[in-house]
């Protein structure tokens, strides 16, 4: 009973939100307020998402264990030669490589720790390193489906396969890659903000067992290769990460334990499955549709999707919106994705991963200026947003 009441007594106020948006889903259920075969339609698309979520997760973390997230960033930091630009120039793509092909929410959980570990080490201000992770692990979320779940959530509807979806997605991607940038470099990394001239290169240390650091590098690339041939995101993610852990079952058996499930994520997603088409069915659908307009007018759809997003998170939101889409505008629908992707970066609960990188933040003892957080993400995602629904509309 005793190691019962520990761990209820662990869980946060976050994993108590994640409980009970599942608990009232289940209500709606069993009240019959969400009908039993409307909930099985909405599960059967859900399964292979939350199969892709979880071995990703799995993948990532195993990653990190051998030590492949940590050995990049130290090469990174030693690459720049003490070149603060230089510097900004790795770690914004380092950031973005991570979110487009292992998804946002393993740049905010994984890079992050490895980025404020890095700073004392080169004597870096830890700030700008994580506004790194963060604002990239949103904003770099456009190119892949597998690099944000809103992106897996609509992949059915809007009708595009992994790579139709890059080619109509890639210059909005650019966009508000190089759009994020000149925010970070403005309001973070320029000598003004960090107050350096130059950083100290790190001491590069081994890898503690190669064979580990080996199979893990392998298992990201036969991701990313299994991505390329169109595999389905689940299966390529399940094979992937199924290489990492039987070379963790061979050399590090100790490390393979429960708190690598990432349940929290899974009673989230499963808990907006059930309450969001039931709300959807009882009036909110009518009021996404006015707020949208009937005009078509993909600036107006983003920045709803925006606005809700920073509001009530942007699963939810993107969720809410997409139901008054019909499937024959594909536009529309890739709008929304653009704010509901670049769009969060404005309150710490506008994205699950802007939420887990407040919590690793805090472990780590790095102070965000909450006003600054804010009226910069306020301006990121105002430029940002017009900038790249521009560049997907200029690109179609």
């Amino acid at each position: 009973m005793c190691d019962h009441r520990r761990v209820w007594r662990r869980l946060g106020v976050l994993d108590w939100v994640r409980i009970g948006l599942l608990a009232l889903g289940l209500v709606f259920l069993v009240t019959g307020l969400l009908p039993w075969a409307r909930a099985a339609e909405s599960f059967e698309s859900v399964g292979p998402l939350l199969i892709f979520l979880v071995a990703i997760i799995v993948l990532a973390e195993l990653t990190k264990e051998a030590q492949v997230f940590d050995a990049i960033a130290a090469r990174m930091a030693v690459l720049g030669r003490g070149n603060y630009a230089a510097l900004f120039v790795l770690c914004t793509a380092f950031a973005s490589f991570v979110t487009i092909f292992l998804n946002l929410d393993t740049t905010a959980v994984l890079l992050t720790p490895v980025m404020l570990a890095l700073a004392p080490r080169a004597r870096i201000a830890a700030l700008p390193l994580a506004m790194t992770t963060i604002w990239l692990a949103n904003t770099a979320s456009l190119l892949l489906p597998v690099s944000n779940l809103t992106n897996l959530l609509g992949m059915d509807k809007i009708g595009l396969d992994a790579t139709e979806f890059a080619a109509r997605m890639w210059a909005p991607q650019v966009v508000s890659i190089a759009v994020t940038m000149a925010f970070l470099w403005v309001f973070f990394w320029r000598r003004g903000e960090r107050r350096d001239l130059r950083y100290t290169p790190p001491v590069l240390e081994p890898v503690a067992d190669r064979a580990l650091f080996a199979t893990a590098s392998a298992g990201c690339l036969l991701f990313i290769v299994l991505l390329l041939a169109e595999a389905h995101v689940a299966l390529a993610a399940t094979a992937a990460a199924a290489v990492v852990v039987a070379a963790f079952v061979l050399r590090a058996r100790e490390r393979l334990t429960w708190s690598l499930i990432p349940w929290q994520l899974v009673v989230l997603v499963t808990g907006l499955f059930l309450v969001v088409p039931t709300l959807s069915a009882h009036g909110l659908s009518g009021l996404m549709s006015w707020m949208i307009g009937a005009e078509g007018d993909p600036y107006r759809t983003a920045a709803v999707g925006a606005a809700l997003s920073n509001a009530i998170n942007n699963l939810p939101a993107y969720q809410a919106v997409e139901a008054v889409i019909p499937a024959t505008d594909p536009d529309r629908l890739l709008a929304l994705l653009v704010g509901t992707n670049v769009g969060p970066v404005i309150t710490p609960w506008a994205s699950l991963a802007t939420l887990l990188w407040f919590e690793s933040c805090r472990r780590h003892g790095v102070r965000v200026p909450m006003r600054r957080f804010l009226l910069t993400g306020a301006g990121l995602a105002v430029v940002g947003l017009v900038a790249t629904v521009w560049a997907l509309v200029a690109f179609a």
